[in-house]
């Protein structure tokens, strides 16, 4: 997935309202970027912090910039917007580049079911279970190389998972799939002191048949793509 417009790099002043970032551009003029995630973005918000934004030229849209990266400035990079994992990871799954998932060709994303809820994908084959998708985008990182999931108390995620496992109890497939917007994590966890509850719901749903899948991701100023290899 290649971003629409080039990225400009930025320095971060602060985030607030969850949804709000005030920066710094290269030629010194502060500009509020959008920040498309709702978590805590743990580690991830300091003010002075290098950041590559979005710019856009949409009348509809009240900012003019996007936050997208967090820059490490040691080689790697975290992905912050949260609509992004989706993004790639359709274009992963039509090019069959899931190995788990590469049997199915029908790819519907944001399917109605459960309760008043949508899954991410919907993979449908002729002479297989379907398979319910749901996507978490993971940034979190608190020991070197290892990722966690979620950074924040998520009602939400919880209710997915029941979701997912009442669909496992259908006899369909249900695969809760974390893909992790950091390069610099190649080992993966919960974090069950961040949400107890969530991490409780995870090991019922998997008593239930719900499979996890966990993938990282390349990222650069120009795109995030899905990697070939799975994450332990």
């Amino acid at each position: 997935m290649r971003f629409e417009t080039p990225l400009v790099p930025a320095r971060l002043i602060r985030r607030y309202k969850r949804f709000l970032a005030d920066c710094t551009l290269e030629d010194g003029r502060e500009v509020t970027a959008h920040c498309a995630n709702p978590g805590s973005m743990m580690g991830l918000a300091e003010p002075g912090e290098k950041i590559w934004l979005e710019p856009n030229e949409d009348p509809k849209k009240k900012l003019k910039y996007g936050w997208r990266l967090v820059d490490h400035e040691n080689g790697h990079f975290t992905g912050v917007d949260t609509s992004v994992p989706n993004r790639a990871l359709r274009a992963a799954l039509e090019a069959c580049e899931i190995p788990e998932l590469a049997a199915y060709e029908t790819v519907r994303p944001e399917v109605k079911y459960g309760e008043n809820s949508r899954i991410d994908f919907l993979l449908t084959q002729p002479g297989l279970p379907d398979a319910y998708v749901e996507v978490k985008s993971v940034t979190l990182s608190r020991q070197p190389g290892l990722a966690e999931f979620p950074d924040s108390v998520t009602a939400r995620g919880t209710k997915h998972l029941g979701e997912l496992s009442v669909m496992a109890s259908q006899g369909h497939r249900a695969i809760m799939l974390y893909l992790v917007q950091r390069t610099d994590c190649d080992r993966f966890t919960l974090a069950s002191d961040i949400d107890p509850a969530y991490a409780a719901a995870f090991d019922a749903a998997q008593a239930q048949g719900v499979e996890r899948l966990v993938y990282g991701t390349r990222i650069s100023p120009d795109g995030v793509t899905v990697s070939d290899r799975p994450i332990a």
